[in-house]
């Protein structure tokens, strides 16, 4: 994760110049003096000239660039001396975990899953050895990718998961229907309606599914869930959302809820119950629009696992100041050949 050591330093650069920059207009003085100044008679005409014109406004428009570059550079150094960093924390132990992405793909969660795989898109980045994997379920589960720690192979699937379940369900009658884009959809929800269309959400049973998708039982890897829904529940699932919860907890496995969904005249009472369950079970739950959902989602997982594995964990960190320095260095030189074109 990307930090600054010394956020203050930037705007301690910025306040440098500006007081330099105001000192210098109000102590500027003109270049020439009036004894230095030679008049030369009939030249009136000269500033009416169509070369004399663009050569001003080229000057002009050079002046502006130098400005902006020197705003740019400072803005640069700024940020070098904010000292730019990668925090990453690291432990043997910690590689030892296990998370199930869990998500529900029936048709009234349809228009909120992008943003869903969005958030889980976020996360990526904060893993570091973990096995990933994920499950979509309607009223039937399928494995999308099972537990992996090949990170490529995650973000290509979240990826296309993202964009195959962008599909706005009313464009079906409607003018801007894309039916290769409606056909890929259907391919990918294949498996998650195997109970037809009288059963739907079964969310006690997706969670159920999500639950056995860990192997190695004896072993001591830790486990998370992390289960996005509305929970509209259409049908008679084998296990409730409570049941699941509880199986969930039996096994020892970690679960994150993340509530997305319209608002209806059921939605309050359906949003109480997820919430109530993954509470109830010392789990963490989230609106899929809360902006502090990734943040607290890694830390709970690191900090809980840690405890659970009896890990040391190593905070690295690594300056990465390459960025700021490329931009520092395309200012300075496209300042050095600004100022030599004002010269000529």
């Amino acid at each position: 994760m990307n930090h600054y050591m010394h956020g203050w330093a930037l705007w301690v650069v910025l306040a440098v110049v500006l007081v330099l920059g105001v000192i210098g207009w109000f102590a500027r003085r003109p270049r020439t003096r009036p004894q230095d100044v030679t008049w030369v008679a009939n030249a009136s005409y000269l500033p009416t000239l169509p070369s004399f014109r663009t050569r001003l406004s080229r000057y002009r428009l050079l002046l502006a660039v130098v400005g902006v570059i020197l705003l740019g550079t400072t803005v640069a150094t700024g940020f070098l001396a904010s000292r730019p960093v990668e925090r990453q924390v690291r432990s043997e132990e910690l590689a030892t975990r296990d998370i199930v992405l869990c998500l529900d793909v029936s048709g009234s969660m349809l228009e909120f899953d992008t943003e869903v795989v969005d958030r889980f898109l976020e996360l990526l980045p904060s893993f570091q050895g973990e096995r990933i994997a994920l499950s979509i379920w309607n009223s039937t589960s399928r494995t999308v990718f099972p537990l992996t720690d090949d990170y490529q192979l995650v973000e290509e699937e979240l990826r296309y998961a993202a964009d195959v379940l962008d599909f706005d369900v009313d464009s079906l009658s409607d003018w801007s229907f894309d039916p290769g884009h409606y056909d890929r959809l259907l391919d990918y929800l294949t498996g998650t309606t195997g109970m037809g269309d009288s059963e739907s959400s079964l969310v006690g049973d997706g969670l159920a599914t999500c639950a056995l998708m860990f192997d190695e039982q004896d072993s001591e890897r830790s486990r998370s869930i992390i289960l996005a829904t509305d929970n509209q529940v259409l049908g008679n699932p084998v296990y409730s959302l409570p049941e699941a919860g509880q199986l969930v907890a039996d096994r020892g496995i970690d679960l994150f809820g993340i509530y997305a969904g319209a608002v209806t005249s059921s939605s309050a009472a359906e949003e109480k119950e997820y919430r109530d369950v993954v509470e109830s079970h010392d789990g963490l739950f989230f609106n899929a629009e809360d902006p502090d959902l990734v943040s607290q989602v890694v830390d709970q997982i690191t900090a809980q696992q840690a405890v659970d594995l009896d890990a040391d964990v190593d905070v690295v960190i690594t300056d990465r100041p390459e960025r700021y320095f490329a931009w520092l260095v395309v200012a300075l030189a496209t300042y050095l050949v600004a100022v030599w074109r004002l010269r000529t």
